[in-house]
């Protein structure tokens, strides 16, 4: 599955696995400075499409969900991931710090349960949802803020 980045996308994945390589084929194609924004119900898969990011970023360490610690960041190949959960905390990402992060070319933002809008990158907005047995994942096409 590749993303052409012009037009939105949707699939549906029956497995952990199939997430991961759906997130994988999506991030080939990411440059430093990308937001991604993943929205979701609790354990539809937000975390688990990170780890198919990281590992296209080069990214081997375990990747787990950053709810308690805001943000945690990982060395890739070529890019960071920087890897937030807003579920508990404001839209005002410069009231928390995390502006430094958005936009910068050495990695790129993913960012769970995020109600902010402003950004000055290309942002991607990814829904996953729950459908039968698998996930529906609805990719965006990108947006530049």
């Amino acid at each position: 599955m590749e993303n052409r980045y012009n037009q939105s996308m949707e699939c549906i994945t029956l497995s952990r696995e199939e997430t991961i390589d759906v997130a994988r084929s999506f991030a080939a194609n990411l440059q430093g400075g990308d937001v991604v924004l993943l929205s979701g119900e609790l354990g539809a898969g937000k975390t688990t499409f990170t780890k198919g990011i990281a590992l296209a970023l080069g990214i081997t360490e375990p990747i787990t969900s950053p709810t308690f610690t805001i943000i945690k960041e990982y060395e890739g190949k070529d890019l960071c991931l920087y890897h937030m959960d807003m579920y508990r905390l404001s839209d005002d990402l410069t009231e928390l710090g995390l502006e430094d992060y958005l936009g910068n070319v050495k990695g790129v933002c993913v960012i769970e349960w995020c109600r902010a809008t402003d950004f000055h990158a290309r942002v991607f907005e990814i829904t996953l949802e729950y459908c039968g047995e698998g996930r529906r994942i609805t990719i965006g096409a990108p947006k530049n803020r």
